[in-house]
């Protein structure tokens, strides 16, 4: 995956440079025709400018004007993840991303990223559970050069078999470096949902099976490109130093004709109720130390009991005072450290489907796994059987809050067009952003105990240990022996 690199743009104060290109063809905008929502806030809470339009193809576009940096900050994320990729080709939503990097037909080659960095801008891109995204963050003056690029890319990627077989090496290493050649691999984040969910949308090596990386086809490239990568399942966001109604105008003229695309293929990714809890063992032979996972199946999202699921995570597992640190880590010194979430490849808004809260931990081989979980048990039950106080609750949201102005206020604003974006995709609705914390205010003692007596109960936990082994190479060694 292509990790992200912005941390560096905090303090961006790039000059107002030259974008080191001949730049966008100066052609008029099209007279598309768009429908306008402007986001509202509550009067206590955050306040984020949000113009929301819908173009003829079926493009969704956010604009979010703020001009306290000089830079501008773009993303395209187009409505297709981990779960949409074909059965027997596991990993090739995150290879179709790697694919849209080679280049567009106006930028082949490195172009797109050079127009990018003599800018004096940067980019990137990741591939997640229900999103491809990516994004740049350039001085203003670069917006419509970038813009242009952007929509070349969507109307006319390479996508040939040189670019292929170039990236199918890329991101076979990638799997052998970050999962099969590193300790603990993919434990938490792609072998725990395996074991937890039944369809195999949620539940399958999204990284990549090498067998299946292998076996893709420039046919297969070629029809997900068709598939998913049209302008009816993306969204456009600009938020920055920006002139809405000039935004506006290039985005119509650059993306306005691009085709609308076929129909979305119809995919359940629907989970039965978990019934009973499961367990699993992955021996490895890398590990220095048995580690533990254990998730349990989320409330849909959105609805008021994933507001609760969210207040318990922050209670349970989230910073040096959660129970769950206290218990395993102060009073009975299993691990010296418990992390854990919802979505650990995101956050708790940019996922639209099943999703696991998740706990885990590096422990002491002198403990078992039985020991743990009666531990934690005591912890989890607590919170199954009485209310939380009410200063446990402020606490809690109080927590959720800073986490989520956090996420909106950096300085790179891309978390901000990240909440934007699967606003747009996941509900229509990007002004969601200014009312979230209406659902948290929502939440009360009461909620928060039902909520765990339902979706903290062991029918509804899957737990996961990394068992540390002998390594093959040795075995191969004794034998000859």
């Amino acid at each position: 995956m292509r990790i992200r690199l912005l941390a560096v743009l905090g303090a961006l104060t790039l000059a107002a440079c030259g974008n080191g290109t001949d730049g966008p063809p100066a052609d008029d905008p099209n007279t598309t025709d768009t429908g306008t929502q402007t986001g509202g806030a509550m009067d206590s809470g955050i306040e984020i400018d949000v113009s929301y339009h819908t173009l003829d193809n079926g493009l969704r576009v956010v604009l979010s004007e703020d001009h306290t940096i000089p830079t501008a900050t773009v993303a395209v994320y187009y409505g297709v993840g981990f779960r949409n990729e074909p059965q027997g080709r596991t990993g090739f939503a995150h290879l179709f991303e790697h694919l849209m990097f080679q280049g567009s037909e106006n930028l082949p080659g490195g172009e797109f990223d050079q127009l990018i960095y003599n800018s004096g801008g940067v980019n990137n891109g990741s591939t997640r559970f229900d999103f491809t995204n990516y994004y740049e963050v350039v001085p203003s003056n670069a917006l419509q050069a970038i813009l242009w690029a952007e929509a070349d890319r969507m109307a006319r990627p390479i996508i040939d078999q040189e670019s292929l077989d170039n990236q199918r090496d890329v991101v076979t290493n990638e799997v052998l470096v970050n999962v099969l050649n590193q300790p603990y691999g993919g434990w938490i984040w792609i072998d725990l949902p395996m074991l937890a969910f039944e369809n195999w949308h949620n539940a399958h090596n999204f990284y990549g099976d090498l067998s299946d990386l292998q076996a893709a086809r420039l046919e297969d490239a070629q029809t997900f490109f068709d598939n998913y990568y049209s302008p009816s399942n993306a969204v456009v966001v600009v938020a920055g130093d920006i002139d809405p109604a000039a935004t506006l105008e290039w985005v119509e003229s650059y993306f306005g004709d691009i085709p609308a695309g076929n129909p979305l293929p119809e995919i359940d990714v629907t989970e039965p109720r978990q019934e009973e809890e499961k367990f699993g063992v992955n021996p490895d032979p890398l590990a220095p130390q048995p580690a533990l996972a254990f998730g349990y199946q989320m409330p849909d999202r959105g609805t008021p009991e994933y507001y609760a699921m969210a207040v318990l995570d922050q209670l349970l597992v989230q910073g040096n005072d959660s129970l769950l640190r206290q218990e395993l880590v102060v009073e009975e010194g299993y691990t010296s450290d418990v992390f854990g979430g919802i979505n650990l490849l995101g956050n708790i808004y940019n996922y639209n489907g099943p999703m696991l809260w998740t706990v885990g931990m590096i422990h002491g081989s002198e403990n078992s796994r039985e020991q743990i979980m009666t531990s934690v048990d005591t912890v989890i039950e607590r919170v199954r059987t009485e209310e939380i106080t009410d200063e446990e609750l402020s606490r809690a949201l109080t927590k959720l809050r800073s986490d989520f102005y956090g996420i909106v206020d950096s300085g790179t604003r891309f978390g901000l067009v990240d909440l934007l974006a699967a606003f747009a995709l996941f509900d229509d609705d990007p002004s969601r952003i200014n009312r979230i914390e209406e659902g948290f205010d929502q939440v009360t003692p009461e909620l928060v105990l039902a909520t765990a007596q339902e979706y903290l109960r062991p029918t509804n936990r899957s737990i996961l240990e990394v068992v540390p082994a002998p390594s093959q190479q040795a075995g191969e060694e004794e034998d000859a022996q």
